[in-house]
């Protein structure tokens, strides 16, 4: 088994070193930090966590608030996370809200209880079910949408719906439906916005009856697909506000022989890995989950070492990537 010595020796750098990256990072230089974390996974090196914990007040861990472990944007971003807590000596408890107030209080209450030291919330903000901020509990949110009242890691899910649906008003579409999530999710309601907000700058009035209300699933976007099929004037093109709700909505375009794209383009928003392989390939909104999962654990461990975030919002930039589901509409 490897050991402490074998670290410091493959690194170039001295045993204290090694031990300082451990348990206060932020006092060594990003070099020698770097290598010493190289090293860490050259050795197969893992510190004696129980030893450390009995020394410290903090328990070395901490608790992600996801609200569903089946939505696979997530494990994208839980992932990140795990990778950089364990860089940094801390475990990674994994608690799933499915968006009830009770359950999240219970996962918080490991904060509370010291059996974790602070809070990484997945779940987008809204102020009326929210626990979050609590003035004992060190957290930080990530993939929320915007107006969240503690630190944060997010991107501007308004210029990303804008941006996708400005493409579309490109190609020549002027009836563009949306597949929505649920109104009162945060998310739905920038991306909402940035629709609504490239709509008028093409001098597109916004039609209500474009406009279909899901909840982020397959099903409710195979929904939205039977629905827009059988509207008297559909729409040649539709934005959908994830990748699963598009893929729904195409499968139920096929079944009701409409083909994609050359009767109805659309578009997703995410880029989960599968989106490389629907039929046709989806043209989406790529978000920066392993970056911003990162990001939010990083800004967690400066919050705990007891220095507050030089900005309360940090906001990634999405990436536009354009694949074979959207074709010029020339009618």
């Amino acid at each position: 088994m490897s050991n402490i010595r074998e670290v410091a020796k493959r690194a170039g750098v001295s045993i204290a070193t090694v031990s300082r990256a451990f348990t206060n990072p932020d006092k060594v230089s990003q070099s020698s930090l770097k290598k010493v974390m190289d090293a860490v996974d050259e050795v197969g090196y893992r510190p004696n966590m129980m030893a450390r914990n009995f020394r410290s007040t903090k328990s070395y861990a901490v608790v992600v608030l996801v609200p569903d472990f089946a939505n696979l944007f997530f494990s994208k971003v839980i992932r990140a996370i795990q990778e950089t807590g364990q860089k940094h000596g801390y475990n990674i408890l994994l608690g799933e809200t499915r968006d009830s107030k009770e359950r999240e209080a219970d996962y918080l209450k490991l904060v509370e209880t010291r059996q974790a030291d602070g809070v990484i919330q997945l779940s987008p903000h809204i102020p009326e079910q929210e626990l979050l901020p609590h003035p004992h509990i060190s957290a930080v949110a990530a993939c929320g949408a915007c107006d969240t009242p503690y630190a944060s890691v997010r991107m501007d899910h308004i210029a990303a719906s804008f941006s996708i649906v400005n493409y579309l008003i490109s190609m020549g579409h002027r009836k563009i439906g949306c597949i929505s999530g649920l109104s009162d999710n945060p998310h739905s309601r920038d991306r909402l916005k940035g629709y609504k907000q490239a709509l008028a700058k093409a001098g597109i009035d916004f039609d209500d009856s474009l406009l279909y209300e899901g909840n982020f699933t397959m099903q409710s976007g195979h929904d939205a697909g039977v629905y827009f099929a059988q509207l008297s004037q559909r729409p040649t093109a539709v934005f959908s506000m994830n990748d699963l709700m598009a893929v729904g909505a195409i499968k139920s375009f096929k079944e009701h022989n409409i083909r994609v794209p050359q009767d109805i383009s659309i578009t997703g928003f995410d880029d989960l890995d599968f989106a490389t392989y629907t039929d046709p390939a989806l043209t989406t909104i790529r978000q920066p989950a392993e970056e911003m999962g990162k990001k939010a654990m990083l800004l967690l461990l400066q919050i705990l070492d007891g220095k507050p975030p030089t900005q309360q919002e940090f906001i990634l930039k999405h990436e536009f990537v354009l694949r074979d589901s959207v074709v010029q509409f020339s009618g």
